[in-house]
């Protein structure tokens, strides 16, 4: 079944409205439709993954090649697609809902702005600054019909500013400015995840697990948390595997080798899927 642009942002905002699912992240077309063939009901770009997948570092890639992944990642399945968009790819305001608007058309479901700089003398925007830039993104996604879902992300804790305040601050004036969902990657404590949860509500919160937890989704569940995603782990798992099985064969061994998944598996797989 081939879902429309429309049905595919339905289902992705009834996601939200209750209970709590993993929104895992792939970073290419197979690793899209093999999450799709295993039942998730959504997924999430990762800006990371895919960068890394092109020989660059996280954040190292342009708006046109960005907005192109987009699109063939939208093409790749029926599934909702939710777009790690970065910062906007902007200077400013303005220049922030001219990329919104450019994401929007490739058929995301959903997409969140980071309140990030790059900069390591000053690695956030000032509040101020990041509330007109998530204002401008909502502006733009209610002057093109208003349905894709608006993530503001308050990047603290990986911007090595680990202020827990100043996150919720930030999470609530994004809110405020018409965010749908909030979303503070690499808090990780229990107490943590309730204080976001209790500062947003009702609004939904994302929740980044992006290594070995003790939490289960169940237990995340009674905590508040709307959705989980995983970042780039899921593509690090795959370089994982490359690196250990090409160091060896650099050594002049085999052994590290995979046996499974076997080729055969994969084609089959993609026949499925395809």
């Amino acid at each position: 079944m081939t879902s429309t642009i429309a049905e595919k942002r339905h289902m992705f905002r009834a996601l939200h409205e209750g209970g709590c699912f993993v929104l895992p992240n792939p970073w290419d077309v197979g690793s899209a439709r093999y999450l799709a063939s295993v039942g998730f009901k959504a997924i999430a770009t990762t800006s990371s993954g895919f960068a890394w997948s092109n020989g660059r570092p996280d954040n190292g890639v342009s708006r046109d090649v960005m907005l192109d992944h987009l699109r063939e990642m939208v093409s790749a399945t029926d599934l909702p697609v939710n777009a790690d968009f970065e910062s906007g790819f902007g200077d400013n305001p303005a220049e922030v809902a001219q990329s919104v608007r450019m994401a929007i058309e490739t058929g995301i479901a959903g997409l969140s702005i980071e309140d990030s700089t790059g900069d390591p003398n000053a690695p956030l925007f000032p509040l101020n600054v990041a509330v007109e830039r998530l204002t401008a993104a909502r502006r733009a996604i209610d002057e093109t019909g208003g349905d894709t879902l608006l993530v503001g992300r308050a990047e603290n804790f990986f911007a090595g500013v680990p202020d827990l305040e100043d996150t919720i601050a930030r999470l609530r004036a994004y809110a405020q400015a018409g965010a749908d969902c909030l979303y503070a990657p690499g808090i990780q404590t229990r107490e943590q995840i309730e204080a976001v949860v209790a500062a947003v509500s009702p609004k939904p919160v994302n929740l980044l697990i992006g290594g070995p937890s003790a939490f289960t989704l169940d237990e995340l569940a009674k905590l508040g948390v709307r959705r989980v995603s995983v970042g780039g782990a899921l593509a690090r798992a795959a370089w994982g595997g490359l690196v250990t099985s090409v160091q060896a064969l650099a050594n002049g061994r085999f052994d590290s080798l995979p046996k499974e998944p076997s080729g055969a598996w994969l084609n089959g797989m993609f026949r499925d899927v395809a």
